[in-house]
């Protein structure tokens, strides 16, 4: 399903990119200034600071854009191009998209990397951790932190941290992802400026994770301990721990591995709001760049490239689940 699956994702998309108002056609002729633009499509056209253009400027746009075929046949034809692994050139940048992807590539990893490797190692015994105090005072304590994370949105989180422990504190740097001097750092420096920069954003990527993460963990291991095999493991004289660890432990972590797919697309597309608010370069603020400058090859390309890697991931998630539970086998 995966082939014909990111070929709806795709279509849909590219139908809709194509039926919005406000295109790279439309930018241009609200535009003032078609000297820059004109230049660089290789045309001839006269300076018209203050004039409109005519029939014959308006379908060389058409046809340099590519907006002068029906839906279809411009999509297959991007199709066949994706299938070359040619993703298009930008409008905005005019380099190639996939370039840019792969420039900005390594900063998604690192924060999508990073967020998703410290969320499982945390929330797993965290929620373990909830389960087996359900209703206690330690249950409370972690859920009014959990509820919090719920409620605040990331984005909104990012700009209260940002006013305040950047910019009235200056304890963290307001935005970017390593300082204007950062070649002139040793190697240590270089790593304690990046971590010093991406603190604030990572508490971004962890809260909304961290809190859903948590809860899915409880909720599974408290389903769990409630069924047949944990009575008849406790009948059987096994201890506490051990029934958790190599019985209802494994069972209850399904759930979380069905998150891998999300976790694989996060790593590369980042968080668009996120990116933003921080004046992060990576793929979150390409994309958001595109979107509002409608830059559609890079829209698609991103799109593209995040959607294969989260059906990529429910793949990794289906194999790794066939793994942990004995009841499913692939023939």
């Amino acid at each position: 399903m995966l082939i014909p699956t990111i070929i709806g994702i795709t279509l849909i998309t590219f139908s809709i990119t194509r039926a919005v108002p406000g295109g790279p056609l439309e930018k241009i002729l609200n535009d003032n200034k078609f000297n820059s633009a004109n230049e660089t499509a290789g045309s001839s056209f006269v300076k018209r600071s203050h004039q409109g253009l005519n029939d014959n400027d308006i379908e060389y746009l058409k046809n340099f854009y590519g907006l002068d075929k029906p839906i279809l046949s411009a999509y297959f034809e991007w199709l066949k191009k994706v299938i070359l692994f040619d993703l298009g050139d930008s409008y905005r940048y005019f380099e190639p998209v996939t370039k840019l992807i792969i420039e900005r590539l390594p900063i998604s990893i690192y924060f999508g990397l990073t967020s998703t490797i410290i969320v499982y190692l945390v929330c797993i015994p965290l929620g373990v951790l909830k389960a087996l105090n359900h209703r206690n005072f330690y249950d409370l304590l972690i859920s009014i932190l959990i509820y919090f994370g719920y409620a605040v949105p990331s984005f909104v989180l990012g700009v209260i941290l940002q006013v305040y422990l950047a910019g009235e504190l200056g304890w963290f740097p307001i935005g970017g992802f390593n300082s204007s001097f950062y070649e002139e750092l040793t190697p240590f420096e270089k790593v304690t400026d990046v971590l010093h920069h991406s603190f604030l954003p990572l508490i971004c990527y962890l809260i909304g994770g961290f809190a859903s993460m948590t809860i899915m963990m409880k909720n599974s291991l408290l389903e769990n301990l409630m069924h047949d095999y944990v009575r008849t493991a406790y009948a059987k004289g096994l201890k506490k721990r051990e029934v958790i660890v190599r019985h209802v432990l494994r069972n209850s972590l399904l759930p979380i591995v069905y998150s891998i797919g999300q976790n694989i697309s996060l790593i590369l597309s980042g968080s668009f709001l996120i990116e933003t608010i921080f004046n992060i370069d990576g793929l979150g603020l390409l994309g958001y760049k595109s979107l509002s400058e409608r830059d559609y090859p890079v829209v698609m390309g991103t799109l593209y490239i995040s959607g294969l890697l989260f059906l990529i991931g429910n793949i990794i998630s289906d194999i790794c689940i066939s793994f942990l539970d004995p009841r499913i086998k692939f023939k």
